[in-house]
């Protein structure tokens, strides 16, 4: 199980860059990098090492002006078809030009428009929320208008019309907003939206610019400004250094949304969720006044090294007239967030027939890594994560074990090829082509196997790259059963994160120029086929709410091709999988699961909805509509009820904190409750300072496709020992 090094981008690939296209522009002492440079950069590394090759030409000057209108109005609603016109004749056979000379007037140019016209929209959009709407016409709306046509400036103004009266319709019905007054919301929505677009400096500008260059190439390639690779970082390793507190922005203030549980602002007892931060200070310091201020800036001053101190002046939650201040004094400590690691549960199946077996489920929501960290035996590691939670669901004799990655996006490339060869003997993982056509197998070089067992893997059209990377194989290996979606994600390329101030020596201030991670090779699995666009097919196909042609890579602009290379020699898995078997005995089953009948109608819902892409503004159809909603979540509640319930299964949870304890906790398995307006109940932990406690009280929710992959599991383990 060695580590590869496949997100390594060679030196003389880097060299390529024309640094004496730089030379024009002497290094600055400036605080910020100087945009030209950061341009000429990330053009020049897109060019030269991105796995297309592709130059800058009107072909990509022209995707570029699209993805950038896309990302300001994604839904098309404040430009207007003779704006889109204008950027187009002035802008669209030119940009590659632009950019070539590190000119990035374009993108402020139709920055500026955009603000213009957000803050037309919504001072219209105020105008109507103090007038007379009808909400009784026999009109519709799109639900989605990222595919339509910017509107003509003629018909904005109705387009808008009937947005605030659809908002208006539904702050009037809903529940959660009851006893506040519906255009006082939406104003005040909208209000937070024009400050938001407000807080965007030149740099955000250009960043969003760059972001939009890089995605003209493949959907995966993006610019990441300096705090956007920090956040990158701290999602890769699981952890960051900071109070422990996860923050957002409302009406201008920086507001505490919730503590996590065991960091120092909930040790302290004195910061509670609905505080509103108002001021920073660095230990001893002047308080920096931060309302109104940028989110991410607030956080950027709260973060700060292990052991140091920073004072927080805050409004309390409940302060009746936001004039009350206090301060507090906390030490930044390293926060884990645990809710990103590898969890499992040891639970005592009950078959159809009611026997009874011991079975493993280990939940994996990402392959994290700390690169930061490498060559660090200690260092955070998805492989060996798992590898604990299995030794320990081993000492307590399962008979199978489920992988679940269906909220698995990916991650680090090297653990997916560690994290397989848990499962298999030596042999290839996976084939990783580069732009050159030169082909490297990456192998588990490790004979042994730590689990040796019958095994489901759940997947979904959520599970993307290094989750593929591991169901291909384990599928091609036939180690593996894998259950759920029709098919996954379909991504199959590898990214690199490349910051500018390594690649760019001379760039002034590079240190604070951000990265651009692209997409430098495709994989492949070790029987010749690609992932990419096709993903990995399910050996057993379950209903399921996400196994929609919205979801996936085909659903995103510039995708790479999918293609073939030569399959290799390997050793396949002795035991048979008996898929065709299990997959009948799992169809019979289905019709019988009255949640897979609820998920097949929801499915036919959804594609309805799609189809039409419209929505009713006549108040009594929409109202209709809700309480239809509300009847059929009511009878399936009343169902569920009237359901003859089984035995509930003995489960355990079992976490990196209590993985070596010798007692496990044992936690519920139950439906899900509801609400009066038929909401899922929220279940909250009882005591946030004693970890262990989380797990005592908190229910495994029903989940059909988990207990429908669990009864598959159990035929296959029947079936293992009958062979």
């Amino acid at each position: 199980m060695r580590l590869s090094r496949l997100f390594l981008v060679p030196l003389a690939a880097l060299s390529l860059i024309p640094l004496s296209s730089l030379s024009g522009r002497a290094a600055s002492a400036s605080k910020e990098p100087d945009p030209a440079q950061v341009t000429i950069a990330v053009a020049s590394l897109l060019e030269q090492v991105h796995y297309s090759k592709q130059r800058l030409n009107t072909e990509i000057s022209r995707k570029l002006l699209r993805n950038y209108l896309d990302l300001l109005d994604y839904n098309h609603l404040f430009f207007t078809q003779e704006d889109v016109d204008g950027f187009t004749q002035k802008w669209a056979d030119s940009l590659d030009s632009e950019i070539i000379f590190g000119r990035t007037q374009a993108a402020h140019q139709i920055h500026e428009v955009f603000i213009k016209r957000a803050g037309e929209r919504v001072a219209f959009a105020k105008e109507l929320l103090t007038s007379e709407l009808n909400f009784n016409e026999d009109h519709t709306i799109e639900l989605n208008r990222q595919k339509l046509p910017w509107p003509a400036a003629a018909t904005v103004n109705q387009l808008w019309r009937d947005r605030i009266t659809s908002e208006l319709i539904q702050e009037r019905l809903s529940k959660k907003q009851k006893d506040k007054d519906p255009a006082t919301v939406i104003g005040k929505r909208y209000d937070q939206f024009l400050r938001d677009l407000g807080e965007q400096n030149s740099e955000e500008v250009v960043k969003l610019f760059l972001l939009s260059l890089a995605r003209t190439y493949d959907p995966h390639s993006d610019y990441m400004s300096k705090s956007d690779q920090e956040q990158f970082n701290i999602s890769m390793r699981l952890s960051l250094f900071g109070i422990g507190a996860r923050l957002r922005s409302e009406d201008g203030y920086t507001k505490i949304e919730q503590l996590i549980p065991g960091g120092p602002a909930s040790r302290l007892g004195k910061i509670k969720a609905g505080d509103r931060i108002v001021g920073v200070a660095q230990g001893d310091a002047e308080f920096v006044d931060c309302v109104d201020m940028k989110l991410d800036k607030v956080v950027g001053m709260i973060r700060g090294a292990k052991d140091t101190l920073v004072r927080l002046q805050l409004i309390p939650v409940g302060s009746t007239n936001g004039s009350e201040r206090t301060e507090v004094e906390i030490k930044r400590d390293e926060i884990k967030i645990k809710e990103g690691d590898a969890h499992a549960e040891l639970l005592e199946w009950q078959r159809p027939d009611g026997s009874l077996m011991r079975l493993g489920y280990i939940d994996l929501p990402s392959f994290y890594r700390d690169f930061t960290q490498n060559g660090n035996p200690e260092a955070k590691s998805t492989t060996r994560d798992v590898l604990r939670l299995l030794t320990r669901l081993k000492a307590e004799g399962i008979e199978g074990l489920i992988m679940d990655f269906r909220r698995d996006g990916g991650g680090s490339l090297e653990e997916a090829i560690n994290l397989s060869g848990l499962f298999i003997s030596e042999g290839p993982v996976v084939q990783v082509k580069n732009w050159n056509g030169e082909i490297v197998v990456n192998r588990d070089t490790d004979p042994s196997i730590a689990y040796d067992g019958p095994m489901v893997v759940l997947v979904n059209r959520q599970s993307a790259s290094a989750s593929e990377i591991f169901a291909a194989a384990m599928q091609d290996y036939g180690r593996a059963l894998i259950v759920g979606d029709s098919k996954t994600f379909g991504k199959g390329t590898v990214q690199q994160m490349i910051e500018l101030s390594k690649a760019v020596p001379s760039l002034a201030n590079g240190g604070q120029a951000g990265a651009i991670k692209l997409t430098i090779q495709k994989f492949y699995r070790i029987a010749g086929g690609s992932t990419q666009l096709r993903g990995v097919e399910s050996d057993i196909t379950l209903p399921s709410t996400s196994d929609q042609p919205e979801i996936g890579e085909s659903a995103l602009k510039d995708p790479l091709p999918y293609d073939t290379i030569k399959p290799l020699d390997y050793t396949k898995w002795t035991k048979p999988l008996h898929i065709a078997e299990l997959r009948n005995l799992s169809e019979a089953r289905i019709p019988q699961n009255a949640e897979f009948t609820y998920i097949r109608e929801d499915l036919e819902r959804i594609r309805q909805y799609v189809e039409t892409n419209r929505l009713s503004i006549n108040e009594t159809v929409r109202k209709a509509e809700i309480d239809k909603d509300k009847a059929r979540n009511e009878k399936r509640d009343a169902e569920r009820a009237a359901r003859e319930k089984g035995a509930e299964p003995k489960a355990y949870r079992i976490t990196l904190d209590n993985v070596a304890k010798s007692e496990l906790f044992p936690v519920t398995f139950e439906e899900p409750k509801r609400t009066k307006e038929g909401e899922p109940e929220e279940e909250q932990p009882q005591n946030d300072k004693e970890e262990l406690n989380i797990f005592k009280s908190l229910p495994i929710r029903y989940d059909p496709v988990k207990a429908e992959g669990l009864n598959i599991l159990g035929d296959l383990v029947q079936f293992e020992k009958r062979s």
